[in-house]
């Protein structure tokens, strides 16, 4: 078993490691120096273009006393570019940014509630106004080749059926809008796309969505103080 690594961090703080391995989707094992650790990986994601045995990555140290591992992985840093590896940053980033209205791209609305329930599930956010009830599912997107970000980075039949929902919300009069959203934790990108080749039926999902009144949108983020912060929209491919 990995002993615990010599990094003298406080609760909160961040550090770097060296990336051995990942046994499953929640954990890898890193090292410093002569001694390696166990960390939680908070991404299901494969992440291969980025995750390989001696790359340098960056971790927090975490002492919640239900928790396993004393580390969180939170980012590596790729091609010169800092990539956040948290799955769970971008709806935090998403709740901050519809808190704060730092988008035109949801229309008009005076509430945003997290998690509301939708058939059986949640979706990620409901916003209520003016204008109707909107419906958003986020996903948090780290894969990038030649300077096009695509999801999934592995099949996700979870996410395919979230397009489902939405487009099911509007079509039966549940929301007036349906909204999915990519935040692509990364800055080194020009266009987004679905990974047809990973998961062909996401990918028709979310062109049969488009088709029916789902709107979907990528927004471009870099890294800051480990904070997301919103660049821009780029334009989707919807292949």
């Amino acid at each position: 078993m990995p002993t615990e690594s010599p990094i003298h961090l406080d609760e909160g703080e961040v550090g770097t490691a060296v990336f051995l391995a990942r046994p499953n989707r929640f954990l890898c094992i890193l090292e410093i120096g002569e001694q390696s650790m166990e960390a939680f990986v908070p991404n299901p994601g494969r992440m291969n273009e980025i995750l390989f045995p001696g790359k340098e990555v960056y971790v927090r140290k975490t002492s919640a006393p239900h928790r396993k591992t004393s580390y969180d992985l939170i980012g590596v840093e790729h091609d010169g570019v800092l990539v956040s590896l948290d799955s769970n940053k971008p709806n935090r980033f998403m709740k901050r940014l519809l808190n704060q209205h730092e988008s035109t791209l949801f229309g008009e609305y005076d509430t945003v509630i997290p998690e509301p329930p939708l058939y059986g599930g949640r979706a990620d956010f409901r916003l209520e106004g003016v204008e109707g009830t909107k419906l958003i599912e986020v996903k948090s997107c780290t894969l990038v080749q030649h300077r096009r970000a695509l999801f999934p980075d592995a099949p996700t039949k979870r996410g395919t059926r979230h397009l489902h929902d939405l487009v099911m919300a509007k079509q039966s009069g549940l929301a007036d809008e349906v909204y999915v959203v990519f935040v692509i934790q990364r800055p080194d990108v020009k266009r987004f796309a679905a990974n047809r080749e990973m998961d062909p039926a996401f990918a028709d999902a979310l062109k049969e969505g488009f088709d029916d009144g789902l709107q979907v949108y990528a927004l471009r983020t870099m890294v800051k103080d480990w904070h997301l912060v919103l660049l821009d929209s780029v334009p989707v491919d919807l292949v």
